[in-house]
């Protein structure tokens, strides 16, 4: 019952907290940031990293207790022969006897388990920082896809409307003795192509929703609202923190917990020892008696027992260190590539803005004016068309990429101070 009110009430805050979040944005639909928060409030990833982040956190002051002490209660020196067989209280050496023993590990093997659970709490902090990570990037990246796909469907809306202006010039044309009656059929031809364009947009769009209602649930039906950040790509400032990349952090624990690991191998060549306090009662006619007694562990063999496993240890640790070393070098060269794609796509999309889209408008403005004349013919008109159209969605799609990737480093290796643990 206590488990099923505990998520009951959980159920019931992350409710309330979604709304406190998007509630008011409600009316006009998802923002940006509003999404983000929503997807670390909502995700289940992230849920199940909290609640091992507290699992260690709970178990950690318990990793360096004592080992429990033991009860006991025996019977010594009972005869098993003679007159006095099976007598607890006729033979003078006959006790019996109830005490407690409690083992004493020695300090550095006690410190070394401290250390390795604090190394498991550290681990799991930074897995949830990796998991926070790829969530927001994640998140990002369907609601920029979302967006940009919406700008795309409602640039095609924006040329249906053109078409049916050049619709209406064509019947004009003809009206007037000018061109030939088969252009009355291409306008309509052109809107079946934006048709099925749109289809394949509008395919896109339910797949970036359907991905971002992944990451933030039924909040996604609610349309998008604002305008998203704009992201930017400093190459020396990601470079600059390469090191921070989430992968790269959980190094940190898992060296921790190896050097404790290595701690406790070297511990074990020190001895561990005990106590055993004992009650012994015997027959009336004796006097009862107490026993003390210390125990030593006797590590006389450690070139084949402690020795084998401090060396194992060492090497695990080196392995994790290399390890990392490997991680870090892929990341940078990853990241090198990734700025050359953002550097690739911020100059195509520059030209296609300044150059592509200007060169393209011009050369519709021409042929339209070309035909009405009666100097081009209906098709290049609508070829011009095309190619304008084109131009202005591979433009939205660039920025797509670009914003994308962008957001990708963002989150990466610029925004550590933020999300760290």
């Amino acid at each position: 019952m206590p488990a099923v009110f505990s998520r009951t009430r959980y159920g019931i805050c992350l409710g309330v907290t979604l709304l406190t979040l998007v509630g008011p944005a409600a009316a006009e639909g998802l923002r940006f940031e509003a999404a983000l928060q929503a997807a670390e409030a909502s995700t289940p990833q992230l849920q199940a990293r909290r609640a091992a982040v507290a699992s260690a956190t709970e178990a950690a002051p318990a990793a360096d207790a004592l080992p429990d002490p033991k009860a006991f209660i025996g019977l010594d020196n009972l005869p098993i022969d003679g007159p006095d067989r099976f007598s607890t209280s006729r033979d003078f050496m006959t006790m019996q006897k109830i005490g407690l023993m409690q083992d004493f590990p020695n300090g550095g093997k006690r410190q070394a388990r401290a250390d390795a659970a604090q190394a498991q709490v550290s681990q799991a902090e930074a897995q949830l920082h990796l998991d926070r990570v790829t969530v927001r990037i994640e998140t990002a990246t369907a609601w920029l896809n979302r967006y940009y796909l919406e700008r795309q469907i409602g640039l095609l809306d924006e040329l249906d409307r053109d078409n049916r202006l050049l619709a209406d010039v064509v019947k004009a044309q003809l009206a007037a003795g000018k061109g030939m009656a088969a252009d009355a059929l291409l306008p309509s031809q052109e809107g079946i192509a934006l048709g099925n364009r749109r289809d394949e947009l509008q395919r896109d769009r339910a797949k970036a929703e359907a991905a971002l209602q992944r990451w933030v649930g039924n909040v996604s039906q609610l349309g998008l609202a604002g305008e998203p950040p704009q992201f930017t790509v400093d190459a020396a400032q990601l470079r600059q923190h390469v090191e921070h990349h989430p992968e790269l952090l959980l190094f940190q624990p898992m060296a921790a917990q190896a050097t404790a690991e290595l701690h406790t191998a070297e511990a074990a060549r020190r001895p561990d020892w005990g106590v055993e306090l004992a009650y012994q009662n015997r027959g009336p006619a004796f006097s009862d008696m107490v026993s003390l007694q210390v125990t030593l562990d006797l590590p006389l063999f450690t070139g084949t027992r402690q020795n084998p496993l401090v060396r194992a240890r060492q090497q695990a640790l080196l392995s994790i260190e290399a390890e990392r070393e490997a991680m870090l070098r892929e990341h940078r060269a990853t990241l090198d590539a990734e700025v050359a794609d953002y550097a690739a796509l911020t100059q195509q999309l520059n030209r296609q803005q300044q150059e592509a889209l200007p060169l393209a408008r011009q050369r519709v403005e021409l042929q339209l004016a070309a035909y009405q004349s009666g100097r081009a013919d209906l098709t290049l008109v609508l070829q011009a068309r095309r190619e304008l159209r084109d131009s202005r969605l591979q433009a939205i799609a660039l920025e797509n990429q670009q914003q994308v990737l962008a957001a990708r480093l963002h989150y990466l290796f610029d925004d550590h101070e933020e999300t760290a643990p």
